[in-house]
């Protein structure tokens, strides 16, 4: 939904002025700078940068600029984006999936911990963080929370364990995502003969 405004809208500053929907279940709370949104996903805050205001009303927010120049301008978009995608962290959650592949890479839930066999000496163990869920099916990694950066950073994490190489296109890559496949010496030997 969030794609279409872009689409609408052009740049993050002309979005900046679309008021947020408060979703029921979902609790906003403003302290001083400071905003609060809980629900059932989870609790999450964020402070308010300066040079923006921030206000609650009919269960809509409203983001506006105290004073208008480039640096406000700026942090305008950003502060409606990161409320918005706050309100729908706490509500329904983000999560990101990763898919394993390579003969002998394994991935398993040890306590909250996620554990992975990538043809290491050892396990790679990505311990429990706070808001974040590991979950483990046939071969694909779910990595869900509330916080959309941290979901985000986590499975870019997890990723880096061991991209997907380029010949055999063995290692950890999104679900769905496209690896560039490069030819082998062999391969390139053969198409030399022709």
């Amino acid at each position: 939904m969030e794609e279409n405004f872009f689409l609408r809208f052009g740049s993050m500053s002309r979005l900046g002025k679309i008021p947020i929907e408060v979703k029921t279940g979902v609790n906003v709370e403003k302290k001083d700078n400071e905003i609060t949104v809980s629900g059932a996903k989870g609790n999450l805050s964020w402070k308010v940068p300066v040079g923006i205001e921030v206000s609650i009303k009919d269960n809509k927010i409203v983001v506006s600029q105290k004073k208008k120049d480039e640096k406000t301008k700026a942090l305008f978009g950003l502060t409606r984006m990161t409320i918005a995608n706050m309100i729908k962290g706490v509500d329904t959650g983000y999560e990101k999936k990763l898919e394993l592949s390579g003969v002998g890479f394994r991935a398993q839930i040890s306590g909250e911990d996620l554990v992975l066999s990538l043809g290491f000496s050892h396990p790679v163990v990505f311990k429990k963080i706070d808001g974040i869920k590991f979950g483990v099916t046939e071969g694909v990694i779910t990595i869900s929370g509330a916080n959309k950066a941290l979901v985000g950073d986590i499975a870019a994490k997890v990723r880096a364990a061991r991209p997907p190489e380029p010949y055999k296109g063995k290692g950890i890559k999104y679900l769905g995502e496209k690896v560039r496949r490069k030819a082998g010496k062999a391969a390139k030997a053969v198409g030399g003969t022709k």
